[in-house]
């Protein structure tokens, strides 16, 4: 049950990261390294022209990833372990 209402809540999550033609920048994982640090849970986006890995990405921003689909990233923040 809740797996429904997480999944319910990232599908009316809006991106707030979108990636451009330059790529997977530092800017890029700056910025989602501070959204991550308001929020625990973000969307990121990415143009169709521009190759992103997910894994890599989600690596270099300390955060978890808890899917992709498409051109689109679901990242959460990591716990305190």
């Amino acid at each position: 049950m809740n797996n429904d209402i997480f999944r319910d809540s990232i599908q009316d999550l809006r991106p707030t990261v979108w990636i451009g033609k330059q790529g997977c920048t530092e800017t890029i994982v700056e910025e989602i390294t501070q959204q991550l640090e308001k929020k625990k849970v973000i969307k990121v986006k990415w143009l169709h022209n521009t190759e992103v890995d997910p894994e890599d990405l989600a690596k270099k921003a300390g955060a978890e990833l808890a899917g992709v689909r498409g051109r689109t990233m679901i990242l959460v923040k990591k716990g305190k372990k």
